[in-house]
């Protein structure tokens, strides 16, 4: 639920993926997959066989699918946000036309950059629901496990308290049924920043993910926007190493060549066009992942044996808004596949004894 920048060429990647290598991984499953590719140097990837362009496809799907939960920002710290209830209700005014007027139909600001090894993402919305909701319902790990698996690259999500710390750990996989077994898991530590009667701000950082990505680092913010709306931020930063950007660049170039983002560009004749590459990888999950908290906070009003059917529907349905960008299965499959895969969370859950 990440990106990197593409900084070097797809001709700097040699030697080939052996057979005991794909043999380990097609056995092991997602946990073992993005060392075992990073260890082969990944081999030429124009030179792979279907299956071995799969090993790979499949690492960086993981990649990408831990863009998680809403908002992706900048591994600089001299180019991220700022951050902070003054700077947050600064921050409408200059947004608040773009929240009123966009390819979203929707109050939603979305804009990305690359930034040498990182890339960013501000997410800005509105959300229809008192600003009391949104930060009580958005101040516990737990409830992030009922947000994130929304997302259909999301396996489980299971969440622990060590010591004085709230631990959550997402398991990402495939677009289709996975078990959290053969899925990568990502260990986030989540903290609540501030909960004040007019701010809120929660934290979650991890040390590592996959392709070699570290220091991961997600924020929510909140602010009261009159007595019935919030005003949303979400922002995610992390860095990358010199094997991801390869994988990434040569996963573009060919497999996701045809996938876009949100933002529009001048393409190579003028024509607009919307952003492809890694950002526009990032613009569809960061809408995956924003999504996902809106619809969590839309189905709070349900009884709560009837939230997760309502809230699988409405995410489907709220996602299959931007087709072009967006979809991916059709909703049996996808409502199918979460519905095993909420079983599967569930047991997880009580595996680990929390």
């Amino acid at each position: 639920m990440t990106t990197a920048v593409i900084g070097d060429t797809v001709d700097t990647m040699r030697g080939t993926m052996s057979g005991t290598m794909a043999k380990d991984i097609a056995e092991k499953g997602g946990t073992k997959l993005c060392s075992a590719v990073k260890d082969d140097r990944l081999g030429h990837f124009f030179a792979l066989t279907g299956r071995k362009r799969q090993l790979i496809r499949q690492c960086i799907v993981l990649l990408f699918s831990i863009t998680v939960i809403a908002h992706c920002g900048i591994g600089l710290a001299a180019q991220a946000q700022a951050t902070g209830e003054s700077a947050l209700i600064g921050k409408y005014p200059t947004v608040k036309a773009k929240l009123e007027k966009n390819q979203f139909g929707a109050p939603i600001y979305l804009e990305s950059a690359e930034v040498e090894d990182s890339l960013r993402v501000e997410m800005y919305g509105v959300f229809n629901h008192p600003f009391p909701a949104v930060s009580d319902a958005l101040q516990s790990a737990a409830g992030w496990c009922e947000i994130t698996p929304l997302h259909l690259n999301i396996k489980a999500c299971t969440s622990r308290q060590a010591a004085d710390q709230s631990l959550l750990t997402l398991y990402s996989g495939h677009k289709y049924y996975q078990p959290p077994a053969d899925a990568y898991p990502l260990a986030f530590t989540f903290r609540v920043v501030s909960h004040q009667p007019s701010y809120m701000a929660v934290t979650l950082s991890a040390d590592e993910g996959p392709l070699s990505t570290k220091d991961h680092r997600i924020r929510l913010e909140a602010v009261p926007l009159g007595p019935d709306k919030t005003f949303v931020h979400f922002s995610y930063a992390y860095r990358t190493g010199k094997i991801a950007r390869m994988a990434i660049k040569s996963y573009f170039a060919t497999l996701a060549r045809d996938k876009v983002g949100f933002s529009v560009v001048a393409g190579k004749d003028g024509t607009p066009v919307y952003i492809a590459g890694v950002r526009g990888a990032i613009e569809r999950n960061a809408v995956r992942y924003y999504l996902a908290v809106e619809t969590y906070m839309d189905t709070l009003k349900y009884p709560e044996a009837r939230r997760f059917e309502q809230r699988i529907n409405r995410w489907y349905d709220l996602t299959a808004m931007y087709p072009r960008q967006l979809r991916e299965t059709d909703k049996n499959e996808y409502l199918s596949a979460k519905r095993r895969e909420r079983g599967n969370q569930l047991a997880q859950q009580k595996k680990e004894g929390r």
